[in-house]
């Protein structure tokens, strides 16, 4: 049964029950995936994930539930179990849904040719081949992915809103691991886009490069001194402290930033910018999870707060307006408050000319430990890290098993420059994290 069939029955079932607030929300993501280890297919996998959700007002409370069954049966029980568990379940969230006649961008398309399943076989066996052929020093343990997706969202309310999108896209990952003596390091990269424009030789490479690298490591010097984010590492501290953007974090107590809006919070050479149509988004959309219209927006601009993120249920709570940032981690989950495609406003210097900025100090490549070493709410961290000794202006030695130590909300007010050239990846999922390479001018750095 499609979805036009299923939306049909649930809404008719809304409107026998006498519901006159209520939204259905489907999500599928179809992805075929072939993975490589050594010179062989470890893997491939063909599969379709997702379901529907509805969600409705009962007596001003919020009743939901959720199915992956598509007949015209489980349509109309889907109805009468968000009913249910509306009436019976303990819940202070209130129901909002999306007005119609919002004024929705024209989302840029982002579809490419499916790629079948031989071309994607060859394609993994081809970047096992390269990785093994790119350094001598590379040994067993190299591995790669090759996957083409389809993600397909619709939604429907009670108030009009009609909306639907479908992206598709391909994503290769590969793996490159080297041992020199007893020392052993591997490097990742990323690349996407249409599966015959992706370089993977040039992939290949650049994760042997980036493991070779690394080999010859000393641990750093503790101290005091510049540092330099490199744009992998600003994205991994990214990805833990966007949710203190959020105003829903924020009238908790979650995040620092409550009633900061309009006030400098960061140096002036930090715009932190939530574009859904980011030119190398894999999931662009010109609506949210609610439905809301999205649109680009500059949270942080010239080091002042400008907004904070925003859904429906929590702009009602605080008399604002949604940012069109109330997202789904899929069908089944809750709305949440969450950036589309967040990333750091470029600078103007290259990162060649930001090192010479630097002038001594560290280059950070790497940071672990992010789950257990960073405090959201606090702001505080004391990650593992891993990079490279800046001397004279210059990245010379490898450097590791160093600890960095600092505050997020102290890092955005001590940002003395940033590159001129964002990174941002393909992601696996809906959110997509970027940044160019970051200047601090003074951090702590605890090694031998």
């Amino acid at each position: 049964m499609d979805f036009e069939l299923f939306k049909k029955a649930a809404v008719d079932e809304a409107q026998k029950l006498g519901l006159t607030e209520y939204e259905l929300y489907c999500e599928t993501m179809a992805d075929r995936t072939a993975e490589g280890f050594g010179h062989e297919l470890r893997s491939f996998s063909d599969s379709t994930t997702g379901g529907v959700s509805f969600r409705c007002s009962v007596d001003g409370h919020l009743g939901s539930a959720a199915t992956q069954d598509m007949t015209e049966a489980a349509a109309r029980q889907l109805v009468r179990q968000a009913v249910e568990n509306g009436r019976f379940l303990e819940s202070d969230d209130k129901a909002v849904f999306a007005p119609a006649g919002g004024a929705y961008a024209p989302c840029p398309e982002r579809t490419v040719p499916a790629p079948d399943t031989a071309d994607l076989v060859k394609t993994v066996l081809s970047c096992q081949e390269a990785l093994y052929a790119a350094d001598p020093l590379t040994r067993d343990g190299c591995e790669s992915s090759v996957t083409a997706f389809e993600r397909t969202v619709a939604i429907v309310n009670s108030n009009g809103v009609d909306l639907s999108q479908k992206v598709s896209g391909c994503m290769a990952f590969a793996v490159s691991v080297l041992q020199q003596g007893e020392e052993l390091e591997d490097n990742y990269e990323i690349a996407s886009g249409p599966l015959a424009e992706m370089d993977i030789r040039a992939l290949a490479k650049k994760a042997a490069a980036g493991a070779r690298a690394k080999l010859g490591a000393d641990v750093a010097s503790t101290g005091t001194c510049p540092v330099v984010f490199s744009p992998k590492a600003m994205r991994s501290l990214l990805g833990v402290y966007f949710s203190v953007f959020s105003a829903d974090n924020a009238r908790k107590g979650m995040s620092r930033l409550m009633d900061k809006e309009g006030q400098v919070i960061a140096a002036e050479t930090v715009t932190l910018v939530d574009d859904p149509f980011y030119k190398d988004a894999a999931f662009p959309c010109a609506f949210d999870g609610e439905g809301s219209p999205t649109y680009t927006k500059n949270i942080i601009e010239k080091g002042v707060l400008k907004t904070l993120l925003f859904d429906l249920k929590t702009a009602a709570a605080l008399g604002r307006t949604t940012t069109g940032n109330g997202a789904r981690r899929g069908y089944d989950s809750p709305v949440a408050i969450m950036p589309t495609n967040l990333y750091l406003a470029p600078g103007t210097l290259t990162e060649d000319e930001l090192l010479e900025k630097a002038g001594n100090g560290v280059y950070i490549d790497f940071l672990g430990g992010l789950h257990a070493g960073a405090d959201p709410i606090s702001g505080d961290f004391s990650l593992q890290s891993g990079g490279f000794v800046i001397e004279n202006g210059k990245k010379t030695r490898p450097v590791k098993s160093f600890t960095v130590a600092g505050n997020f909300y102290d890092l955005l007010k001590n940002v003395a420059a940033l590159s001129d050239k964002v990174d941002m990846p393909a992601s696996g999922s809906s959110i997509s994290i970027g940044s160019p390479a970051v200047l601090l001018e003074a951090m702590s750095i605890a090694g031998k």
